[in-house]
């Protein structure tokens, strides 16, 4: 045993004398803290010691700081607290999640929210802009978007363009597709300098490499539209916000006087401590050794929010300034255990300047990692020691710390300890700190003047802001002949603690470096400690094999690049990892200029925008609470299928604050428990069995939402397991279906199929389509607030939901009243997408029953987790086709078993098959279609609507049938795609003619804009240059559907109020989600009736002022609603022109509405549009199914690392065809929304399920992954179809729908990762055609290639063995 390393003792010995109590008698038991510039004192009596910082905002009022995640993974909680770094000794000012943060924490410091800096009467700059620049749509994640941005500010007046892009890598937004966000952010920015600038964090310019002249370059004339030496990026517009920092608020003049007291306070179920000196914390730990140390709170909180863990005693260290301190010394840096990341970032800088390039190569490989390290609300608290503690396997930091051979400085009361961090970790999550040490610092050595490389790796879902798969430090030191001298790799995410390769290192140790012996012999070594088993916890064995593998190789030739060896003898493309560049995009602004109006056609703001950004904008759960308001928690199956054998609440009912319990014994009679659309096949509480994990089987209502928390747990639920199905293959296997069936069977002329075609063809080429499903992630998770009324059984219910009318209807259901006395109301929603439909439904119809059962008001907002277990995903489909082609490239027959995977109830799934069903030509004609579509029956969630609503799945079935045909045919897909087009006219095979087709010609509009040509010349030269590094190339045109396929919610109707001011009051069916609905729909009331947008106002939807409504969907809302409105503006507009005959046609709306109230005047309408000719038959394939199409075409360009996966999108360019746009801001918003979202589907979006429990296992941003800022295209270029007419359009406007149609252009980003990979596997010989699974995911990506490192590291299946993860 190593010098100084302590055996474990008990937590409490009992030599110890020393009581916490004395202690900390002394200690002050009042928090002081400024908020918004306002001193708050809480005394600890009226404060609940459990409270984090965003429960206390919000509990005062104060909303605009919103809970998204409460794992501190989307940012949607930010909040700024500025204090003075005692690190740096500057006055920092923190981004932080107030989700994580505990009350605790801001003691001393200055909390601003984003009500502090601005309001819509004065915004701040950073509101402003974003709002109108259209960086806010649903505008649920917007605060905290401003408040990352305004951090930025306030810390550097001068950001570089890579920082402000860096600024947002812990925030997510899933609406706007992050372009515009940066495009306002970047207006602060004053640098422009190339990403890849070294002064940027890159790895160089190529101006600085020397090759500044070279295709692409900064030097070189930039054919995308991003040229490199681009202006300064700053609003021009006048009336704009200048952002001047000496107004901005002060950081209170008292908080730099202000002396930290040790704190103590809290009641008999938890206390915390603040000790402000190390004496303190040392104290304490002597007298407590197991109380629980919390610096960044960052594992901690979501410990006790999600795994239910009690610290009785909490220790918040993060404001003793001994542990905040750096030190160089000669031979080592000696950093404080409690130095925050952000400033440990800042210091390995500077001891890389300090040190030298070639001694500070330990802080340049920390830096590496930590840039990539969570978000930087993480960074802004965590701390090495936090990460060291939690011994998590994956840590990034760890293995360079062992690599290094770091010395841990472990500190207890009467003694220090020295633990070399090669012996720190024992196990899973367990280390050799003693109970009562704590880690007060690290001393990390230098590296050698000579001979030694140290190289740091990792490898996650996404770049920015994820937890690695995958991590590795890898250090040798070479003798002057090149022999090694000593060597470590370390590696994380390989077993179940960070773990040296021991084979590998002992193998390598003497060896010369240079022989390529050493690599091969080196390349055995690890696969023998690393011999993961198919099964592995984690899962991903080959994936993981081969990182482990891969990096090394990596390192093994970026060293031998720095020794005197042949140039041949070094991989030299294999050096150096993908780098983005900073992301640019344009948009062609003058699209619509020919056909605006002096309203329609401009580019108005969303409506809502400024007030999102300033925090004033209200959401369900921003409802103020009720008097005598419940709290709600759904006790929810924990079994995938399962037999209730027994529900034990009464324990719950015995804790404090615990109300009530309700399940189906609570409704009216057991046929209320049914609901479903269009099928009644789902209960709101199970009944004797449950059918998937997440399945509601009751509500704890409590006077808090933790109460309720606690209650829900203590609920104790007997199951006796029932054998369950997870996967469409299992499905097909055990014949699991539900009873929907649709086919569509077409033959050339409209005849019959002519079987005959697949002798005549030249060719009959079959495949398989797997496509994963998706989580909506709209950043507001489904909420809802219930308020029984005391009269005639009347209620309101609050809800976020997309389908106002059926939460009305259901709710009624389950309370025994009539529809008439239920009022639903909706104001806006923070994001829908589908998954707010119907799953809200769900929600509502629980409150509702708990609400008339207390007679009190229920509120109820899921946490994430318990949304994604309980609201579905877009469904996974499985494909089998078959197709007949001639040689030419004409398509002749399709046919095709399609499957969906609903779920366990059938929910919305009948006509997202229906649709996918009628999108599987894709763009293109073919003679003979049969195909045929079924539900799968699994024990998942039931999966439900989501953003395009089967049109993608059917689009992608189409898109990969072309590429293996082309595959098959060795016939460029450009060509195959481009030669089976539709024609103007041409029917489809449901028999619809294609009006206005104008996907031909944007295909060769994209194809000249992008100079596809050039570029596919390009790529072909780079593939040939590069061995592991690939860029692939893709087009993809796309059509879709417009109309509900239920003819019966083609339907819309509206109210409108005339006032005696002139001002005008507008309610539609139609709800709020960000889309821009409520945009539009002024603006075409404003239009109609000739009155200025400002004059027009819509407050909700709400079932008593628009009855029946549709549910807001099928990117038909506009259309529908749109018209309604223009109906009921058109009757008052009749009624109108007497007076404006009488009183001129300059009068005033406010004139006219006077004159008319005088003569009696009926000054609302009720407006009604329903749409005209669609009504399609299934079976005999008769009517018209889409009222039109939309259509677009997207190409992209993309980079891919083979050896880790890794990749990046270069370029996108994408057009659409929206007709004539009401509003083109709006619009390009939602394209580029779709598209991001589409991306995400496509690429980074695995669910995965853990197999031996059957629950879902990405439930959260931790382990879920959407696309990130720093995961959109380098270079994206939108533009709107024009100079054409649009004689066939018979909408509103002559618009097009265009809240679904841009998601399914995404996935050219998957199909350029596809035509890569085939230039992977091509260099190794390897010809066949690749079956690529959606989403390709890093894993996938790597898995698909055929180099000698990918096959060594293939892991096999031993018999009766299955994988840890089902990916469904």
């Amino acid at each position: 045993m190593a010098p100084g390393i302590i055996e474990p003792e008990p937590a409490v010995s009992t030599e110890r004398s020393h009581s916490l109590q004395m202690i900390t008698e002394p200690y002050d038991d009042t928090l002081r803290f400024y908020l918004n510039g306002t001193k708050v004192v809480i005394d600890s009596v009226s404060i609940d010691p459990e409270i984090t910082l965003l429960e206390y905002l919000r509990g005062i009022g104060l909303t605009g700081t919103k809970l998204g995640c409460a794992e501190g993974g989307c940012g949607a909680c930010t909040v700024v607290v500025s204090q003075l770094n005692p690190t740096t000794k500057k006055l920092y000012h923190a981004s932080v999640n107030a989700c994580l943060a505990p009350l605790v924490s801001v003691d001393g410091k200055h909390v601003i929210t984003v009500e502090g800096i601005g309001n819509v009467k004065n915004p701040h700059p950073a509101q402003e802009r974003i709002a109108m620049g259209s960086g806010s749509q649903c505008g649920f994640c917007t605060p905290g978007i401003v408040m990352s941005l305004y951090a930025l500010l306030r810390n550097d007046t001068d950001p570089s363009e890579l920082e402000v892009e860096e600024a947002f890598d812990g925030n997510l937004c899933r609406c706007t597709g992050y372009r515009p966000i940066l495009d306002a952010a970047q207006s602060f920015s004053m640098k422009n300098s190339c990403g890849k600038a070294k002064a940027n964090g890159g790895g160089g310019c190529c101006m600085e490499n020397g090759n500044g002249g070279g295709k692409n370059g900064c030097g070189s004339k930039r054919t995308d539209g991003a040229n490199g030496d681009q202006p300064i990026k700053r609003f021009t517009l006048p009336g704009f916000i200048e952002y001047n920092p000496e107004t901005q608020l002060i950081f209170p003049p008292a908080l730099r006087k202000h002396q930290l007291k040790p704190l103590a306070f809290g009641n008999k179920r938890k206390r915390w401590y603040r000790p402000v000196t190390l004496k303190q914390l040392l104290e304490i730990k002597s007298a407590y050794p197991s109380a629980k140390i919390i610096g960044g709170s960052t594992e901690t909180q979501i410990e006790i929010k999600f795994k239910a863990m009690q610290y009785t005693a909490s220790v918040y260290v993060g404001d003793i300034a001994e542990l905040r301190q750096y030190k160089f010394n000669g031979d080592h840096l000696e950093i404080g255990g409690n130095v925050v990341l952000t400033d440990l970032e800042e210091i390995c800088l500077k001891a890389v300047e300090h040190y030298g390039p070639v001694k500070g190569q330990p802080f340049k490989a920390i830096h590496k990692q930590i840039r990539y390290f969570a978000g930087r609300q993480i960074r802004n608290v965590g701390t090495p020691a936090g990460n060291l503690a939690t011994a998590s396997p994956i840590s990034d930091l760890n293995p360079v710390f062992v690599a290094t051979n770091t010395m841990l400085i472990a500190k207890s009361l009467d003694k220090e300890t020295k633990i070399p961090m090669s012996q720190f970790f024992k196990g899973y999550r367990t280390t050799a700190l003693a109970p009562d040490a704590i880690i007060a610092s690290l001393r990390i050595p230098v590296a050698s003047e000579k001979g030694e490389y140290l190289r740091a790796y990792k490898q996650a879902k996404r770049k920015d802001d994820d937890i690695a798969i995958v991590n590795a430090a890898l250090r040798v030191s070479l003798n002057d002949d090149n022999r090694v001298r000593s060597v470590d790799l370390v590696y994380g995410g390989m077993a179940a603690t960070t773990i040296a390769a021991k084979e590998a290192v002992s193998y390598l140790r003497g060896k010369n470096w240079t022989d390529p012996a050493t690599l091969e012999g080196t390349m055995n070594a690890l696969e023998r400690d690393f011999d993961l088993r198919f099964g592995v916890p984690g899962g991903m064995a080959t994936y993981r094999k081969s990182l482990a593998l891969g990096f090394f190789y990596r390192y093994y030739h970026e060293v031998l690049s720095e020794l005197s060896v042949k140039a041949s003898d070094i991989d030299q493309d294999v050096r150096g990892e993908i780098e983005r560049q900073i992301s640019t995009g344009k948009k062609d602004h003058e699209a619509t200029k020919a056909y605006e109006q002096r309203i329609l056609g401009k580019p108005n703001p969303h409506v809502a925008a400024l007030k999102q950004c300033t925090g004033e904008a209200q959401y369900t759960d921003d409802i103020p609470v009720q008097k005598n308001e419940l709290y709600g928690v759904m006790v929810l199956s924990t079994k995938a299928h399962a037999k209730i054998l027994e529900v034990e609440f009464e324990a719950a009912l015995d804790l404090p604050g615990v109300v009530e319990y309700v399940d189906r014994h609570d409704l009216p009679n057991p046929e209320a428990n049914w609901w479903g659309a269009p099928n009644c096949d789902e209960t709101f509480f199970a009944v004797d069995e449950v059918f998937t994990a997440g399945q509601p089987i009751g509500m704890i209502l409590a006077n808090s939402a933790k109460q309720a928390e606690a209650g829900a747990r203590a609920v104790k639920v007997q199951y006796k397991d029932l054998p369950a199905i997870f996967t469409i293959e299992e499905a097909i296997a055990k014949e699991s279906y539900f009873e929907h069936y649709r086919y569509i069977n077409i033959g050339q002329d409209e005849g019959a199929f002519n079987e005959d075609v697949w002798e005549e063809a030249d060719h009959v080429f079959s495949g398989v389509v797997r496509m994963g499903g998706q989580e909506h992630f709209y950043l507001e998770t489904q909420a809802c607030v219930v308020v029984p009324k005391p009269e005639d059984g009347e209620m309101e219910v609050y809800s976020s939901t997309q389908n106002p009318t059926e939460t009305q209807s259901y709710v009624s259901q389950v309370t025994g009243v009539q529809a008439n006395k239920i009022v639903s109301k909706v104001k806006r929603l923070g994001g829908g997408f589908g998954g707010k439909e119907t799953r809200s439904i769900q929600l509502s119809g629980i409150c509702a029953t708990a609400a008339n059962k207390t007679k009190r008001p229920v509120r109820c907002m899921l946490n994430r987790d318990e949304d994604m277990m309980t609201s579905g995903q877009r469904h996974p489909f499985l494909a089998r086709w078959k197709v007949a082609v001639n040689k030419d490239g004409k398509l002749q027959a399709l046919d095709a078993d399609v499957f969906a995977n609903a779920g366990w109830s059938q929910d919305l799934s009948g006509a997202v098959i229906d649709r996918a069903l009628s999108h599987i030509d894709g763009c293109y004609r073919f003679p003979n279609v049969h195909v045929r579509g079924r539900l799968a029956k699994t024990n998942t969630v039931s999966n439900t609507a989501f953003r395009g609503f089967g049109g993608p799945q059917g689009l992608f079935i189409a898109e990969t049938y072309m590429e293996e045909i082309a595959d098959h045919l060795g016939m460029p897909v450009e060509k195959l795609r481009e030669i089976n087009l539709y024609k103007l006219n041409e029917p489809t095979h449901f028999k619809q003619e294609l009006k206005d087709w104008h996907v031909p010609l944007m295909y060769q509009q994209v194809l000249q804009s992008m100079d596809y040509k050039e570029r596919r010349e390009a790529v072909e030269a780079y593939n040939t240059e590069h061995k592991w590094k690939k860029r692939g190339l893709a087009i993809i045109p796309t059509k879709f559907g417009i109309s509900f396929t239920a003819l019966f919610l083609n339907q819309a109707g509206a109210l409108v109020h005339l006032y005696h001011d002139g001002s005008v009051l507008v309610a539609h069916g139609g709800t709020e989600m960000g889309q821009g609905l409520h945009t539009k729909m002024t603006m075409i009331a404003a239009q109609a009736l000739g009155v200025p947008l400002s004059d027009v106002f819509i407050s909700e939807t709400a079932t008593n002022t628009v009855a029946n409504t549709s549910s807001t969907a099928a990117s038909a809302s506009s259309d529908l609603n749109g018209y309604a409105i223009f109906n009921a503006c058109e009757q008052l507009n009749e009624r109108l022109k007497p007076y404006r005959e009488k009183l001129g046609k300059d009068a005033k709306m406010k004139e006219l509405v006077h004159a008319a109230y005088f003569d009696r005047v009926n000054l609302s309408a009720n407006g009604f549009y329903k749409t005209p000719d669609i009504g399609y038959v299934w079976g005999p394939n008769t009517g018209q199914m889409f009222y039109y199409f939309t259509q677009g075409v997207a190409a992209a360009e993309v980079e891919i690392d083979t050896l880790t996966g890794d990749w990046t999108c270069l370029r996108a360019d994408i057009k659409m065809d929206v007709g004539r746009s009401i509003n083109p801001a709006i619009d390009y918003g939602q394209i580029e929304g779709a598209f991001v979202q589409g991306q995400g589907l496509f690429t980074t979006e695995e669910s995965l399920w853990h197999r031996a429990s059957g629950q879902l296992f990405t439930k959260g941003p931790g382990t879920y992954k959407i696309p990130g800022f720093r995961d959109i295209p380098q270079v994206m270029n939108i533009s709107l179809l024009k100079d054409v007419e649009w004689e066939n359009l018979r909408t509103i406007q002559r618009s097009r729908g265009v809240g679904e149609p841009p998601l399914f252009m995404g996935s050219v980003v998957f199909f350029a990762i596809r035509d890569a990979l085939k230039a992977a596997r091509k260099q190794y010989g390897v010809n066949d055609v690749l079956s690529l699974q959606s989403p390709a995911t890093p894993e996938r990506i790597r898995i698909s290639c055929a180099d000698p490192i990918i096959r060594r590291a293939l892991v096999e299946p031993r018999e009766g063995e299955k994988s840890f993860f089902i990916s469904i």
